[in-house]
């Protein structure tokens, strides 16, 4: 789904994904295991019950954007502990994606990863999806200072560090308030969402948000960058 006025991809140069429920489908399990991760965390933190941490958890989530970030406001936690923990999963749930492969290695220009998780967790997805090879770098939590999408420094920060320019990027990224100053500063923006209701994620992390800020909408990442991404930019390269 495209926006009337969508800006296309004739001028872009860089690829820039978000890893979480962006490049993986939601059967492949891994969101809702590092979801668990982050609870168990909290119960231990505080000594609270699996009920008691989950409700605490979402309210520090949706106050603070991250319960990463919460946790390090309130208690001091070491992030590097934390993220080691909340990424310490299965990864045999994660199934090679050959079309993602080729779709990605075929965009012309630089790819790049942008991550509210860790890059170790980050190249370990990647790595389990056979994707890893085809891009340049990842851009983690520890690499926006802790402080999380969707907050303009973070986008800041990763536009300087690796010297793009926004107005010749594209962002794939699955949570659409995630995509309002990247659309402000310049970028294309792709929302991508589930192709079936997910029971692991709340509602407005999945919705097709049909916003300005919003280029373009796909429940099928592979298949979108096939056809409506690839053929504009080969064009344009």
């Amino acid at each position: 789904m495209t926006a009337d006025d969508a800006r296309g991809f004739e001028a872009v140069d860089t690829w820039v994904f978000d890893l979480d429920n962006t490049l993986y489908p939601s059967d492949a399990m891994v969101w809702p295991q590092v979801d668990e991760r982050i609870t168990l965390f909290v119960m231990q933190l505080y000594g609270l019950d699996g009920l008691s941490a989950r409700a605490l958890q979402k309210y520090f989530y949706h106050r603070y954007g991250t319960t990463l970030k919460a946790l390090m406001v309130e208690e001091g936690v070491d992030p590097h502990a934390f993220l080691d923990f909340a990424h310490d999963i299965d990864h045999a749930t994660i199934r090679l994606d050959p079309a993602l492969g080729d779709a990605i290695e075929q965009l012309p220009g630089r790819k790049l990863i942008l991550t509210n998780g860790s890059r170790k967790h980050a190249e370990n997805v990647a790595k389990s999806l056979g994707i890893l090879d085809h891009f340049e770098d990842v851009f983690d939590i520890a690499a926006a200072d802790f402080v999380p999408k969707p907050e303009r420094v973070t986008y800041e920060r990763f536009l300087a560090q690796h010297a793009v320019d926004p107005r010749r990027a594209a962002l794939f990224e699955d949570i659409a308030r995630n995509l309002v100053v990247p659309h402000q500063m310049g970028m294309a923006t792709v929302l991508v969402v589930p192709s079936a209701i997910d029971p692991y994620r709340e509602a407005f992390e999945q919705e097709a948000v049909r916003e300005a800020h919003i280029d373009h909408i796909t429940n099928d990442l592979a298949a979108f960058l096939r056809r409506c991404v690839l053929p504009v930019a080969k064009d344009a390269a």
